[in-house]
């Protein structure tokens, strides 16, 4: 909370634990995102989540991250794999080593 000229005001900021840059494939219209987990990331920032639409992913780079799934144990993420995560299913990236950098398709 933040006090202001008397006034109290409260802030909510989200900060995202990752970049991204939103590209088109090759032009197609269709969007894709590359997005970058750096390996400095708090693990406090990896929080369970669940997306609105069916993601498949794809590991461009990184080392000994990992994606988990609710009730499921960690799968490690291989460069060069891809992954699909169903809508509105829980699932968190556990950290790693080097930057994280998947490509987001929403299908």
């Amino acid at each position: 909370m933040v006090h202001f000229s008397g006034k109290n005001i409260q802030l909510n900021i989200s900060v995202k634990p990752y970049t991204e840059q939103v590209l088109e494939q090759h032009g197609t219209g269709l969007n894709y995102i590359v997005r970058t987990f750096s390996d400095n990331v708090a693990e406090e920032e990896l929080v369970w989540h669940r997306d609105k639409s069916n993601r498949q992913i794809h590991i461009l780079g990184g080392n000994g991250w990992q994606l988990q799934f609710d009730d499921k144990l960690p799968e490690e993420l291989t460069v060069g794999h891809d992954y699909y995560i169903p809508k509105m299913t829980y699932h968190r990236v556990i950290k790693g080593e080097k930057d994280l950098i998947i490509r987001i398709e929403n299908i």
